[in-house]
């Protein structure tokens, strides 16, 4: 769908994936938290900051289209576990040693999983809008994603069947970020790559979520970024053409971090949807220059149109300290115009 994004947008336009970076306060404020310190009103003044810190940062680092950091979340989909009914908790896997990906709480199902409320995405971009000028760009997890710790057991033959049951919720509140002004809307699944199968049937899913949706539509897949650690089968060749089945404009994949592998493969598979490159390892501590990103762009080009290619890093950046990201959305945008320049 045209929205405003291609009428007010330069060619390449930057942005993002969706998170930014908890800063070091924020952390001595969560701990707070969860110890009962803080009342309500303190809490959504955390999160009110927070969101007005990571729109701050973006802007002066000067991204075209912008998130609200998905300050209010908590480990990508962790904190929407708290919005769901028919889930509980289930014993730690390992708590001892580095966080990773066998570390999460985790859950199962006691009965059909419900979100009564919303998954609360809607607020986020309620409150972000009021707080910007920039073109907004909404995310949300896709339904294997969000299924990603829930454990089928109860009213539930297989995580598939369970996944579907997140289809309809995700589509009510995208048509209800549409009504509250949201056009540009990213849906997040690296779960599609990490656990392969049924390819089918979850894009099948995919376009349930997008049904009816009437903004332009990203898909974010990636490889995995806990603790700075991919995990998945680190190509996209395998996914195609099936994936060209989902019903979106756009597909957002990571470069960077691989060495620009497969950065040929909308020439090499005729691929005509517009591409969100990631152009900056955030896996990585390593501030790339402003050259480093201008090739990076430059290698692209050679495959893809320029009016088709959009300008991000290659995941979120909740897993690097505030300082670094910074840096990295600055050689970003920077590096972006010296190509626009040359384009010119």
């Amino acid at each position: 769908m045209t929205s405003s994004i291609e009428k007010n947008a330069p060619l390449l336009p930057t942005t993002v994936i969706g998170s930014y970076a908890t800063p070091g306060w924020m952390w001595t404020a969560l701990a707070e938290v969860d110890k009962g310190n803080y009342g309500q009103t303190d809490i959504k003044e955390l999160f009110d900051d927070a969101v007005n810190l990571a729109i701050m940062d973006q802007e002066r680092a000067g991204v075209d289209i912008i998130s609200d950091g998905e300050m209010r979340r908590w480990y990508f989909v962790q904190s929407f576990y708290k919005r769901m009914t028919g889930i509980v908790p289930d014993p730690p896997l390992r708590k001892v040693g580095l966080y990773g990906y066998d570390s999460p709480t985790r859950y199962h199902t006691v009965e059909k999983v419900m979100v009564p409320e919303g998954l609360g995405i809607v607020e986020e971009f309620r409150y972000a809008k009021t707080r910007t000028a920039r073109t907004l760009k909404a995310t949300c997890p896709g339904p294997l994603t969000i299924s990603m710790h829930i454990r089928p057991r109860e009213a539930y033959k297989d995580r598939l069947a369970l996944a579907w049951e997140f289809a309809p919720i995700i589509n009510a509140e995208l048509k209800a970020l549409v009504k509250e002004g949201a056009d540009f809307i990213q849906v997040d699944e690296p779960s599609f790559a990490i656990i392969p199968g049924e390819q089918d049937d979850w894009i099948e899913m995919l376009n349930a979520c997008l049904k009816g949706v009437r903004a332009k539509l990203a898909l974010h897949v990636c490889f995995g970024n806990l603790g700075s650690r991919p995990r998945g089968k680190r190509r996209y060749a395998w996914m195609f053409p099936s994936l060209l089945d989902v019903k979106c404009e756009q597909l957002v994949f990571e470069f960077a971090n691989r060495e620009m592998c497969e950065s040929s493969l909308w020439k090499d598979l005729s691929i005509d949807r517009e591409l969100g490159a990631g152009v900056v390892d955030i896996k990585s501590f390593h501030v790339e220059s402003i050259e480093d990103v201008a090739e990076r762009i430059r290698e692209l080009l050679q495959y893809v149109p320029a009016e088709k290619l959009y300008i991000n890093p290659d995941c979120g950046f909740f897993q690097l300290p505030r300082w670094l990201s910074y840096l990295k959305l600055e050689a970003m945008v920077a590096g972006t115009k010296l190509v626009r320049k040359e384009l010119a």
